[in-house]
């Protein structure tokens, strides 16, 4: 199953502002500099954890549906199914209501039965889904160990930004950083 990203957070979890209290930064000259590392930290802390930190909207494609009515993905936490569609044999798209789907936040899974559902007429991609997954839209909605291994890891590429020297010891991301991602990350089975 692949995920696509169609609607990015709207804003970063950690502003510029509070990570240069972090980083104990005076100064606005690195300002870009934090922010572009807020960007990269959430992108990392996402794909590491399997999880969207803010609210984003995301297209989950399938080839066909699960034998056992069990959707799941792994990107979490789900919030909504906002749409879906079957392809027939032609490429047509034909709308499925999304009522049709029940939603377990508490396991992660979109429970449907495909004895009830349009078979898709082509062979690959489908089926497409499209959900909203993320904490909130704030911040403050983010799990607290989340929040500090985003800060943590904005810290250790500011301190580490600079160019590697041939022959020099690589600076390898912090183990708390794993951690702290690991307490939150969706495993698949």
């Amino acid at each position: 199953m692949a995920a696509i990203l169609l609607t990015p957070p709207e804003a970063e979890p950690l502003s510029v502002a509070d990570a240069k209290v972090y980083l104990r930064v005076e100064t606005d000259d690195d300002d870009v500099l934090i922010a572009s590392l807020i960007a990269a930290a959430r992108s990392h802390v996402e794909a590491m954890g399997r999880c969207a930190l803010l609210r984003q909207g995301w297209r989950l494609v399938l080839d066909g549906w699960p034998p056992d009515g069990r959707i799941k993905p792994k990107l979490s936490p789900l919030s909504a199914i906002t749409a879906a569609r079957v392809y027939d044999d032609a490429g047509t798209a034909h709308a499925v209501d999304p009522e049709n789907f029940v939603l377990d936040v508490a396991q992660n899974v979109i429970a449907v039965r495909p004895c009830v559902m349009p078979q898709p007429g082509r062979a690959a991609a489908g089926i497409e889904i499209d959900v909203v997954a993320g904490f909130g839209d704030a911040g403050g909605d983010v799990p607290q160990a989340l929040m500090q291994a985003l800060r943590m890891l904005v810290a250790h590429w500011y301190d580490n930004r600079g160019l590697i020297a041939i022959g020099a010891t690589i600076a390898v991301m912090p183990p708390s950083v794993n951690a702290l991602i690991a307490s939150h990350r969706v495993l698949s089975l």
